[in-house]
């Protein structure tokens, strides 16, 4: 018997004999390689059968041999549907175009709804996704997924604590927690501003107390630069001192640059890829042809598609080929010792207060070893060493 999936591709009749002489038919279709299967016997002179659609101008001319009369019941397989539904060629393109039609409104987004913003940050939040192509009218697979728009978002926007998207059907779901301000206390507590760190004072700005330190003097960290009591012995009155006392302080930095290194860099060359899986099976789309790249970096981005509301097990892929170059790199040891200074200040600029500034810097030691340059570079920075120490009763 022939496989079942390849008469249904290529076609298959259920046939009926009847009259005398159809053992003898049945013989002489078997000696000429008619696969016959499904052979059933309704009585002693009829019998149905099946045969290939490939066997049928055969069957004929071998039954013109023998007295009896055939009659196709049916045909099946994929040439007779191919048949019928040229037949029916109108209803079937439009329910393929509706149904095109409802897939192509199910990946496009309808609603943009946002949950736990003030107005004022929502106009903002409205103002960036239309920047970044998320809005009413537009196509999911050409967005990026929720975990980008919520990076994107949390990036332009300041006042965010935390933001959450969820994208449920056509719509887009926001829920948004925004950060709250600290209430300001109309009065502060009496207290002393003390030295954080060791310093020599540069300069200082006294608000309300009593300076208690010089410029150019040393202070010890926990010294008292501004005292919060303030008046006379006889009548002296606890306030909060404020003001800033600039000193300079000083870091320490280990830098190490290596002579000869290598890097990898993008060439600006790219190609795209676009495709469609259906559970484990890719169906290229575009970005065909072989890649000429020697070495490239691959950016991935799914999107799902959707059907009234259901995620299909059906992905758009698109893939981005960067080609890439290694580049060696060779330094002299000044280049190299440059490098290492801008690596220090780099991470100096991490470590201190965003006021504080960089006064000066001293290499403590250099040496050139194992093919890299060390560094011991002592910096001195200019920052703000006050902080404020509560007035306990008895101080």
């Amino acid at each position: 018997m022939k496989n079942h999936w390849f008469t249904f591709f290529s076609g298959r009749i259920l046939v009926k004999a009847q009259g005398d002489g159809l053992e003898l038919l049945i013989n002489k279709l078997a000696r000429s390689n008619v696969f016959l299967w499904k052979l059933k016997k309704k009585t002693n002179k009829e019998l149905i059968f099946y045969i290939s659609l490939y066997d049928l101008h055969t069957l004929r001319k071998i039954a013109r041999e023998f007295d009896c009369q055939i009659s196709f019941m049916r045909g099946e397989g994929m040439p007779f549907l191919w048949k019928r539904t040229k037949k029916n060629s109108g209803f079937v393109l439009g329910l393929l175009l509706s149904f095109i039609l409802v897939l192509f409104l199910s990946n496009v987004t309808w609603g943009i709804e946002i949950e736990g913003a003030n107005p004022e940050t929502e106009y903002k939040i409205r103002k960036e996704l239309d920047a970044i192509g998320v809005k009413v009218g537009a196509l999911h697979f050409l967005n990026n997924d929720p975990k980008k728009i919520q990076k994107e978002l949390s990036n332009r926007i300041e006042n965010l604590t935390w933001i959450g998207v969820n994208l449920k059907g056509t719509t887009f779901h926001f829920k948004v927690v925004q950060k709250t301000e600290p209430e300001l206390k109309d009065e502060k507590s009496p207290g002393h501003l003390v030295a954080k760190k060791k310093a020599i004072i540069s300069h200082m700005f006294v608000e309300k107390g009593k300076a208690l330190v010089k410029i150019n003097q040393y202070v010890e960290k926990g010294q008292l630069l501004v005292s919060g009591t303030i008046g006379t012995e006889e009548k002296e009155v606890n306030v909060p001192a404020e003001g800033e006392v600039w000193g300079l302080t000083w870091y320490n930095s280990k830098v190490e640059f290596p002579l000869e290194s290598s890097f990898q860099v993008y060439s600006g060359k790219e190609k795209r890829v676009h495709s469609l899986t259906v559970g484990k099976l890719n169906i290229p789309v575009w970005g065909f042809g072989k890649i000429d790249f020697k070495d490239y970096d691959i950016e991935k981005e799914d999107h799902s598609l959707h059907f009234l509301g259901w995620e299909l097990p059906v992905k758009y892929i698109e893939k981005t080929l960067r080609d890439k170059e290694e580049i060696q790199r060779s330094l002299t040891n000044k280049e190299a010792k440059e490098a290492a200074k801008e690596l220090a200040r780099k991470d100096l600029r991490i470590n201190i207060p965003e006021d504080a500034t960089l006064d000066k810097e001293y290499i403590l030691h250099e040496e050139v070893e194992n093919g890299k340059v060390k560094l011991s570079i002592n910096f001195q920075v200019v920052e703000n060493i006050a902080e404020e120490k509560a007035i306990i009763q008895g101080d």
